[in-house]
């Protein structure tokens, strides 16, 4: 097996990929060693399985489909399975590249660390549509950090999206497919390599983030990421240093913890008027979610390990 090639994993749904293939395509020389890109649909609609199999035609291009949804982290252990070459560049489908030397930036770093986190970034301009303000705005103030400030917490920052990463070092831990939620996969990656004492960099190569979800629908995968990180602390007490989590421990050892949850529980209908619309606040934001993860952490976890799966 070359010990310099590179697979770039991109699972596939309801997303037409063919810009970022073929951008990608582009840069492969740039690699310096044998390169393939492997595309795995999970059960995408008809429409858009048809546009995609345009990318069966490229040679360095594997693209394949499963028969059902399996989610996040079943398929990502799948492609890193099917890949051939001894780098895995992790990267979601709703990505676009920065510019024409991303590849080349991650083949001057690879040297530097097993695993290495590129970052995400977001267009600088508001969307126009104010249904997609929120996510915008949580992107650009909470995901589009530089390099600097999240190699301070390098395995609490570490993201899935734009990951370049040792094939043996993913294999060797994989991703929880019993986290068939949106949400916190990455968090107990992050933790499993801070415990094997396994060395992560952090660089300033960001992809575009390209995929922003209607607030209505980010709010959903916001509630299910919640319901996640508190799966994930209640069962294997991680998550303890993420800040929301910090935050939910800091208030349930007061005695404010019910008046807290009561007082949020009658702003409820305000939070999400205010998220849904077009100048929506991420301090109310916080807040929602606060409350959500009070709330999971007050049941029984007696009640909860049914919902694993």
């Amino acid at each position: 097996m070359p010990e310099s090639g590179l697979s770039v994993l991109i699972p596939v749904y309801n997303r037409n990929v063919t810009t970022l293939v073929s951008t990608l395509l582009e840069q492969l020389p740039d690699w310096g060693g044998p390169a393939e890109i492997v595309c795995l649909d999970d059960a995408s609609s008809p429409d858009y399985q048809e546009l995609n199999r345009l990318l069966t035609v490229w040679p360095a291009v594997r693209y394949q489909e499963l028969p059902r949804n399996v989610g996040r982290s079943a398929i990502r252990n799948q492609l890193a399975a099917a890949a051939r070459y001894p780098w895995l560049l992790l990267l979601d489908n709703d990505s676009l590249l920065p510019d024409d030397q991303f590849l080349a930036r991650y083949a001057q770093a690879r040297a530097l660390a097993p695993v290495l986190v590129g970052g995400t970034t977001y267009d600088p301009l508001p969307p126009a549509e104010p249904e997609l303000r929120l996510r915008w705005r949580y992107g650009r103030a909470r995901e589009a950090r530089p390099a600097r400030q999240r190699q301070k917490e390098p395995y609490a920052q570490l993201t899935l999206n734009n990951l370049l990463i040792q094939a043996a070092v993913f294999r060797q831990f994989g991703l929880d497919e019993n986290l068939t939620r949106y949400g916190h996969e990455d968090t107990k990656f992050g933790w499993l390599l801070r415990q094997a004492q396994v060395p992560v960099r952090h660089l300033d190569n960001p992809v575009l983030h390209d995929g922003l979800e209607p607030a209505a629908v980010f709010l959903e995968k916001s509630h299910q990421a919640v319901r996640n990180l508190a799966l994930l602390y209640q069962h294997e007490q991680l998550g303890a240093d993420t800040r929301l989590m910090r935050l939910a421990l800091q208030v349930r050892r007061t005695k404010l913890c019910k008046f807290v949850q009561a007082s949020v529980h009658l702003l409820l209908p305000a939070l999400r008027r205010n998220l849904l619309s077009a100048r929506p606040d991420l301090r109310r934001f916080d807040l929602l979610k606060l409350h959500w993860l009070l709330q999971e952490l007050g049941q029984p976890v007696e009640r909860k390990k049914a919902r694993l799966h």
